[in-house]
Formats: C-alpha cells, sequence, structure tokens
C-alpha cells in the first residue's frame, strides 16, 4: 500500500476548495488519504452517512483533483473505516452509479428543529412542520413546502419526520425522494411487484416526498401517486411534500394532482436575509465547533445571499483552507478562501442561463427541448445544454433531467460523455463550447 505523500493530499485538498462551492462539507476536514497505488486513490470518510454523500455528490470533484495534483489519470475511491480495516474494497464500477435507486431514507439526524434558524423568510415553514409533528393527519395535510435550493426544505422535511418518529416510536414512516418513488415504481412493474410496492407506501402513516417536482412528465407514477395519495388521505395519514416550486408551477402535473398538493398549506420559503445569514453562520460554525471572528462572519453573510447550503459551503471552504494552509481563520483568509465569490454582484448561472442562449445559438424552442423529440436538430441542442448544465450549475443528475422533459440521470450522463467526446475530437466544436460558455457567464 503506498501512503500519500501529505504535500499532495494538500494540493488535492486545495483545489477541492477551490472548486467545489456547495459540495464542500465541515467533514471534509476529517477525510484522510489511505494510499494511491495502481491509479486508485482511497480515501476514508467517517461513516456510512458520509460515503454515501462523498460517492454521489464529490466523486467527479475529488478525481479532478487528484488528477490535476498528480498530471495523471486517478481514480477516487471512498471508504469507511470498518472497510478498511478489513481490507473489504468495493468493487471500482459500482462507486461511479450515482443516484442508483435506494431504500427509504432514514431522518437524517443532523436535521432537527432546535438547529434550523428561522426568520421571516421561513417561519410559517417552521410553524407548519412543528403543527404537523404534533399532530400528523390532523393539522394540515397534506402540508407542501415549497422554495429554491438549499433554503431548508429537506431539513424541515427530516425535522418533522423525526419529530413524529420520537413522539410515536412504532409510526410507519416512508420518507424518500420523488426520484426514488418514481425509481420504484418502474422497477415494480417491471419485475411484476405492484402489489408490493402498493403495500409499502398506501400503508404508511406518514410518506414524505422530497423534490416532488420530478413526478413531471412521468404519467403513469402521476396517476400511481394520485391514488397513493387518495388512499393516505382518506385514513387521515400525514403526508409531507417538497418541491422548488409552487404546485401550480410543476409544469406537466396533472390538474387532480396540483388540487390536492393546495388542499392543505402550501408554505413558502424565500432567500434569508442579512440577520438570519449571520445566525445560520453562527449555529453551523457552533455545531462544528468552529470559532469564527465576528468580522469574517459578517463579511461572509454579506458575501453570500443565496442560501444556507452556501453559507455551510462557504464555512467549510475557511476552515479547510486554514487547515492546509496552517493559518488562523481571520478577514484576509476568508476572503482569501471566497476568492471571487465574494463579489457582490456576482450570480450564479442557472440553466434559464443556459437555454437562452443556446436556443439562440442552435435556433430551437424550449418547448422542444423538453419535448420528447429525438430529431438530430432538438437531441443535439439538447445534449449540449445538459453538458453545460453539469459543467456550470449546481444542479444534481437528476435536477438536470427534470428540465428537460423528466429525463432521468443516465440520459444527463450520456450526454454529458458525448459532449465531452464531441469535443476532444473537433476543435471547432470546442471552440463553440468555449463561446457560449463565455456568454453563458457574461449573462449570468
Amino acid at each position: 500500500m503506498a501512503i500519500v505523500d501529505r504535500s499532495l493530499w494538500q494540493r488535492i485538498i486545495q483545489q477541492v476548495v477551490s472548486e467545489g462551492g456547495n459540495i464542500i462539507r465541515p467533514w471534509f476536514t476529517e477525510l484522510e488519504p489511505i494510499s494511491l497505488e495502481h491509479g486508485l486513490l482511497e480515501i476514508q470518510v467517517s461513516g456510512a452517512g458520509e460515503l454515501a454523500y462523498c460517492r454521489r455528490h464529490a466523486m467527479r470533484l475529488f478525481t479532478d483533483a487528484a488528477q490535476a495534483a498528480t498530471g495523471r489519470l486517478i481514480g477516487v475511491c471512498f471508504l469507511t473505516k470498518a472497510q478498511v480495516d478489513t481490507a473489504e474494497k468495493p468493487n471500482p464500477g459500482a462507486y461511479d452509479s450515482i443516484g442508483a435507486a435506494a431504500p427509504p431514507l432514514p431522518c437524517n439526524e443532523e436535521y432537527r428543529f432546535d438547529s434550523f434558524v428561522t426568520g421571516s423568510c421561513n417561519r410559517l415553514a417552521h410553524a407548519a412542520c412543528q403543527a404537523v409533528s404534533e399532530s400528523p393527519g390532523r393539522t394540515y395535510n397534506p402540508l407542501f413546502l415549497h422554495g429554491s435550493v438549499g433554503l431548508g426544505k429537506t431539513h424541515l422535511l427530516h425535522a418533522t419526520c423525526r419529530k413524529i418518529a420520537q413522539n410515536n416510536p412504532q409510526v410507519r414512516l416512508c420518507i424518500l425522494t420523488c426520484e426514488q418513488f418514481v425509481n420504484d415504481f418502474i422497477e415494480a412493474v417491471g419485475n411484476g411487484k405492484l402489489h408490493d410496492f402498493r403495500f409499502q407506501y398506501r400503508h404508511a402513516d406518514v410518506l414524505a416526498v422530497d423534490d416532488i417536482q420530478f413526478l413531471a412528465n412521468h404519467e403513469q407514477t402521476q396517476e400511481e401517486f394520485f391514488h397513493t395519495f387518495n388512499t393516505l388521505y382518506q385514513d387521515h395519514k400525514q403526508i409531507v411534500l417538497s418541491s422548488d416550486r409552487g404546485p401550480a408551477e410543476i409544469s406537466e402535473l396533472e390538474e387532480r394532482l396540483i388540487s390536492r398538493f393546495n388542499w392543505g398549506l402550501v408554505a413558502r420559503i424565500d432567500k434569508p436575509c442579512y440577520e438570519t445569514r449571520v445566525a445560520i453562520l453562527r449555529r453551523k460554525a457552533q455545531a462544528r465547533n468552529i470559532e469564527l471572528p465576528e468580522d469574517v462572519i459578517c463579511f461572509l453573510a454579506g458575501a453570500i445571499e443565496s442560501n444556507a447550503r452556501e453559507l455551510e459551503g462557504a464555512i467549510a471552504k475557511v476552515t479547510m483552507l486554514s487547515q492546509v494552509a496552517d493559518l488562523p481563520i481571520d478577514l484576509g483568509l476568508a476572503q482569501q478562501a471566497l476568492g471571487s465569490e465574494t463579489s457582490p454582484s456576482r450570480r450564479e448561472v442557472t440553466i434559464e442561463d443556459i437555454l437562452k442562449v443556446v436556443t439562440s445559438r442552435y435556433n430551437v424552442r424550449l418547448a422542444d427541448l423538453q419535448s420528447k423529440k429525438r430529431s438530430r436538430s432538438i437531441a443535439f441542442p439538447r445534449q449540449v445544454c445538459m453538458y453545460l448544465a453539469r459543467s456550470l450549475t449546481r444542479h444534481s443528475l437528476e435536477e438536470i433531467g427534470g428540465y428537460f422533459g423528466g429525463r432521468d440521470h443516465t440520459t444527463v450522463l450520456h450526454a454529458d460523455r458525448t459532449i465531452r467526446a464531441m469535443q476532444e475530437e473537433d476543435v471547432l466544436f470546442h471552440a463553440t463550447l468555449e463561446r457560449l460558455t463565455q456568454e453563458i457567464q457574461a449573462n449570468g
């Protein structure tokens, strides 16, 4: 086993800090390099939850950083301490199957009501979730939370379910993502196990579904969810849903589902104000036992206006840079860690920015890109959009696919690989992509 040189690991971490954005988590400081041999870098994580996160969200980030630091083609493998101790190495092909179906999610232990920072932006949603946790199925049913990414929808959804389970340990709790519900339904139909599928979801006491907007364009799954919803509602079972937009704003969603989503309470979560961002930074730093000077907190709160996830990522960046450079955390270090992100006028690139530029360049309509059409004149610009969305935004594969007619993560991966291969072979096309990227970033 070849031990990883500490200076090499520091270069990798510096690259991760520079490029990681909101993928970075404070516990990244606990990651340990185990070995680097035969082109494979093994990294130890602290637990199963961290392992799942790294495999799903950080694989590409660490792989790119390792390759940049070594100048060689390097693969990355994440392992828990138990796997390292028992030399239990996973199949090298297994850890890049991002988005594979999984069993229903357990309640995240970090997502609790007492760790959620409230403000004018989220007070209604927070109060509604607390009310539901005390009287599931009777207070607000269904409860529909919506807002942009990183504003705390998933936190509140998990906190609600966790509190319900604490009050009643015998409760049949089913918490999952919409993508998982779709995948489970497709698998049940294919394997002839639809009865088992329906029994699992229609006999739950609480059904909590994250990112319900991904039901769009899945007609059969919408039909199944409609009947599941009706069964649970009529039995006074609690339903909690979250989405990045309100019910009426979800395109290609059946009117009867929109109507039912509006039956209970629809609570919107907005971006946090400055005071709330300061409180979030203090709470996050305290939870991680990180001492942030007051001027650093004020700087971060002023520089990052988007969401709590970005704020947590900023804390992680500052902390990691402090450890790598062996410097105390101060205002100068924070400014160095955030770099160009400190510009107040900076706005993140959105998929809408990409669509605007690509539809103009290839003279196609947005409706065609989001349709089922597969002609070359439509499919190629759609693949370009997916590639650019993966390169320039922080959306997940599932979120990107959702913007283009509800396509799954494998379609996005195929588009990304196709465009990458084309630009490597065609210099003119590579130049075209560079111009598109520059135009999108200028607009964003």
